[in-house]
């Protein structure tokens, strides 16, 4: 009779925290149930929706985001570089392109640090004050330290993520995500 208690007791307990860990990793995947991938940038298109899958839902609770509804806009992040090494704070990036139709976006470096402890203010640019060319493409420098052109500011050192914000586009609207383009994001070096 007890060793049946036992066997109960320890195969509830294996269930339960193989469940909590299947669900820490599913949260975890940027590129997991729901995610919309072009390039090194991840979206969960429906995360602001009545339509989100329970995992973008759990996802919008756990890090106490402020999901943009589907009308509103989209939010791309992006944690690897185009050849799928990850940003790091103390090195520069180069993110050059163009940005999918919209009214307008952002782009910010985001460290990865817990809410409470990033700065009150990110520096970010924005579709209205970055410098473009001739075809409507552009380039970004995000670095520490200041470069020619339009420059994103950078600081700290460890994991970095980049999120670009895109506002009253046609994406939300049920535009084919296989024709997205996105700008790419190339390494320049990092502080020694």
């Amino acid at each position: 009779m007890l060793n049946t208690v036992l066997a109960i007791l320890l195969a509830s307990s294996l269930a339960v925290a193989g469940g909590a860990w299947s669900l820490v990793s599913v949260l975890n995947n940027r590129q997991g149930t729901g995610a919309l991938v072009v390039g090194a940038w991840t979206a969960f298109p429906k995360i602001g929706s009545p339509d989100a899958d329970p995992y973008s839902k759990a996802r919008t609770s756990r890090e106490g985001i402020l999901a943009l509804g589907s009308a509103e806009g989209i939010a791309f992040s992006a944690t690897t570089d185009t050849a799928g090494d990850a940003l790091r704070a103390e090195c520069s990036y180069r993110i050059e392109g163009n940005v999918p139709t919209s009214r307008f976006w952002t782009l910010v470096a985001n460290g990865d640090q817990p809410a409470p402890e990033r700065p009150a203010r990110l520096p970010a640019l924005n579709s209205q004050s970055v410098l473009r060319r001739a075809d409507s493409s552009f380039a970004v420098t995000v670095a520490a330290h200041p470069a020619a052109g339009n420059w994103l500011q950078n600081s700290g050192t460890g994991p970095m993520a980049l999120v670009l914000t895109i506002y009253d586009t046609n994406l939300t609207t049920g535009s084919e995500f296989s024709e997205i383009l996105m700008p790419g994001i190339e390494p320049l070096g990092c502080d020694a």
